[in-house]
């Protein structure tokens, strides 16, 4: 399991772009029959990617966060960012098709991912996983693509038209801190979360997917007034505090999940920044 170090404001303005990518960008989640785990002190959350592809694979615990079982104090949402795939929970089989998601409670003991036998154009499941520590048990609980809370944002004359799908949140799937979900760019669309906003009560961390293999996201972070930007290409995350704007713009059309954990699970608790005042 990697570790990254919480990170300040006030050390933006001295990083380069190799520093900004090291410390935000997590590229590699993905390697085929194997599991890549990220630990960032930003409100404690894992990040995992899980590619069974020759075989199933089990979630391990880690010295790292101090647990027999991964799940002995911690929840989880996993999105399938891949081909159809099943994820076992304690003998309970639970099937994923592309953009699904899981959310798996505290306490649960063996959880085994795998793809399906017939891939199909999407190849094998790539499974992402977004962790919090965990007070109390809610129940494994399996969202259909579509199935949470579906909301319009955005205008195709702003180039931001996009369909969020909330599925972890305070009046979907019950969790202790996770909030999570995926939105998907409609065709001619570019921009995500314009009007940037920070949240300074929680991380949120975005996996982008969906993305052309030619394409990349330009992803803004750092302090309204003193932003700098990253290009990102497809099934590569980023970690962004608190404190940092978190919004891109594409050379194609794409998808993201979105996960937050920290103060609270209050969806709109976010302070906007209109874009004349940013730098």
């Amino acid at each position: 399991m990697e570790q990254r170090y919480a990170t300040a404001p006030d050390q933006v303005p001295g990083m380069d772009t190799e520093e900004l990518r090291r410390r935000y960008l997590v590229p590699g989640l993905f390697v085929d029959d194997e599991i890549r785990t990220v630990y960032t002190h930003h409100d404690r959350v894992v990040l995992g990617g899980v590619s069974p592809v020759s075989a199933p694979l089990t979630l391990p615990g880690y010295p790292e966060i101090r647990s027999e079982q991964f799940f002995d104090h911690r929840e989880a949402g996993v999105v399938n960012v891949g081909g159809p795939g099943t994820i076992t929970v304690d003998g309970t089989a639970h099937r994923l098709a592309h953009g699904a998601c899981l959310y798996v409670g505290r306490g649960a003991a063996d959880v085994v991912l795998s793809s399906d036998d017939a891939a199909g154009d999407e190849g094998p499941a790539r499974f992402y996983l977004f962790s919090a520590p965990a007070h109390t048990a809610y129940p494994t609980t399996l969202v259909e693509p579509g199935q949470g809370t579906v909301r319009e944002l955005g205008d195709q004359l702003t180039s931001n038209r996009r369909t969020l799908n909330q599925y972890i949140h305070s009046s979907g799937v019950q969790s202790c801190q996770v909030v999570m979900g995926v939105t998907t760019l409609h065709p001619g669309s570019m921009w995500n979360t314009m009007p940037a906003h920070t949240h300074d009560r929680r991380t949120e961390c975005y996996l982008y997917f969906d993305l052309p293999d030619e394409a990349r996201v330009v992803h803004l972070l750092g302090e309204p007034t003193e932003t700098r930007h990253m290009v990102v290409a497809n099934r590569e995350a980023i970690i962004s505090p608190s404190w940092s704007v978190h919004s891109g713009v594409g050379t194609s059309a794409y998808s993201f999940v979105w996960a937050m954990a920290g103060e609270n699970q209050a969806f709109d608790d976010m302070d906007g920044f209109d874009v004349a005042t940013m730098r």
